[in-house]
C-alpha cells in the first residue's frame, strides 16, 4: 500500500511528465509549421522560435487587415468632437432628434463635420473619415487623421522623404546625425503643407540630403501624438528594462501590437528604411545604436512634459529604437 505522501509525490511526477510531453508536442507542431527541425538543443531554441512564429503570424494578420482593400485603408479613427453653436435649426446625425437651445446645442467633429448631441457623441463609433477641406496642413496634424484624409497607407511626408533619401543619400556621411540648414528644412515643411504629395524635394531644389533627412525628423517631432504613442510609452520603457534578450524582444513585440494601425505601419516602414541605412555603415558611419540615439527622442516622448523623466528614459528610448532596427524582420 502506498502512503499518502508517496501517492501525492507520484501524482506530481506524472503531472510534470504530461506537461513536458505537451510542451514537446507544441514544439514539434510549431517546428513542422515553420519547416524547421528541432533536435536535442530544442529547449534552447524554443523561446526565439516561439517569438519568431508569433511575430510572423501576428504580422500577417495585421498586414491582411491593413491591405484588406488596395484602394482604401480602413484605419480606425475616433471623432474629434468640440462644443459648437449652430445657426438655425439642426438635427443630431446620430439619433435624428432636434438639437434644442440657443447656444452650444451640440458638438461637431472638427475633422469630418459630423453634428451630434453631446450625449450621443459617447455612442458614435470610431468611424471618422476626415474631410480634406478641413485638414489645413500636413505637419503638426494627427498621423491617423492625415492618412485617412488622403487615403494613404502612411503619411506622404514619410514616403516622399524616404524615397528621396534612398535614391541619393544612403551613403552620405552622418546621415540623420548631421543637421541641414534650418531655413531650408522649414521651406520643405511649407512645401508639404502647401502642395502635399506634389511637393518638389528633388536634388535640383535641395541638393543637400541632410535637409530632407531633417524635414523627416521634424515631421516626427511635430506630431501631436508621437509614432510610439503616449499610451504605449511606459510599456515600451518597461520592456526595454528586461535583462533577458529573448524575453525583452517578446515584450517589445507584444507592445508593438498595441499601437494604432497607422502608427504601426509608419513605424514598420521607417525601421525597414533605417535597416537599409545601417547596411551602408562603412560609408555613412551610422549603425543601429547611432540611429537609436537620433530617433529615440524623436519617435517616443513621455506623456508628462518632464525634463527629468526625459533624461532618465533617454537610454531606454535609444535601446528601443536600436532593437527595432536590428530585429525589424522578426518584430514586424
Amino acid at each position: 500500500m502506498f502512503s499518502e505522501d508517496l501517492w501525492l509525490e507520484n501524482e506530481k511526477n506524472c503531472a510534470v511528465v504530461h506537461k513536458s510531453k505537451r510542451g514537446r508536442k507544441r514544439q514539434e507542431l510549431l517546428a513542422v509549421a515553420l519547416g524547421v527541425k528541432v533536435g536535442v538543443k530544442g529547449a534552447l531554441l524554443w523561446q526565439p522560435l516561439k517569438l519568431f512564429a508569433y511575430s510572423q503570424i501576428t504580422s500577417l494578420v495585421r498586414r491582411a487587415a491593413l491591405t484588406q482593400n488596395d484602394n482604401h485603408f480602413n484605419y480606425e479613427k475616433a471623432h474629434n468632437f468640440k462644443v459648437h453653436t449652430f445657426r438655425g435649426p439642426h438635427w443630431c446625425e446620430y439619433c435624428a432628434n432636434f438639437m434644442w437651445g440657443l447656444i452650444a446645442q451640440g458638438v461637431r467633429c472638427s475633422d469630418c463635420g459630423l453634428n451630434v448631441h453631446k450625449q450621443c457623441s459617447k455612442y458614435v463609433p470610431n468611424d471618422c473619415q476626415p474631410d480634406l477641406k478641413r485638414i489645413k496642413r500636413v505637419y503638426c496634424c494627427d498621423l491617423t487623421t492625415l492618412v485617412k484624409a488622403h487615403n494613404t497607407q502612411r503619411p506622404m511626408v514619410v514616403d516622399s522623404c524616404i524615397r528621396e533619401i534612398e535614391a541619393r543619400g544612403l551613403k552620405s556621411e552622418g546621415l540623420y546625425r548631421v543637421s541641414g540648414f534650418t531655413e531650408h528644412i522649414e521651406d520643405v515643411k511649407m512645401a508639404f503643407d502647401r502642395d502635399g504629395d506634389k511637393a518638389d524635394i528633388s536634388a535640383s531644389i535641395y541638393p543637400d540630403i541632410n535637409i530632407i533627412a531633417g524635414a523627416l525628423k521634424l515631421y516626427f517631432r511635430d506630431l501631436p501624438i508621437p509614432v510610439i504613442t503616449y499610451d504605449t510609452y511606459s510599456k515600451f520603457i518597461e520592456a526595454a528594462k528586461i535583462s533577458n534578450p529573448d524575453e525583452r524582444l517578446e515584450a517589445i513585440h507584444d507592445v508593438l501590437m498595441l499601437l494604432p494601425a497607422a502608427h504601426y505601419e509608419t513605424l514598420r516602414y521607417l525601421m525597414i528604411h533605417l535597416k537599409k541605412v545601417t547596411l551602408h555603415e562603412k560609408e555613412n558611419f551610422m549603425n543601429a545604436e547611432n540611429l537609436g540615439i537620433v530617433f529615440g527622442p524623436t519617435l517616443m516622448r513621455p506623456p508628462e512634459d518632464s525634463t527629468l523623466a526625459t533624461l532618465n528614459d533617454m537610454r531606454y528610448q535609444k535601446l528601443i529604437v536600436q532593437i527595432l532596427i536590428e530585429n525589424e524582420d522578426v518584430l514586424f
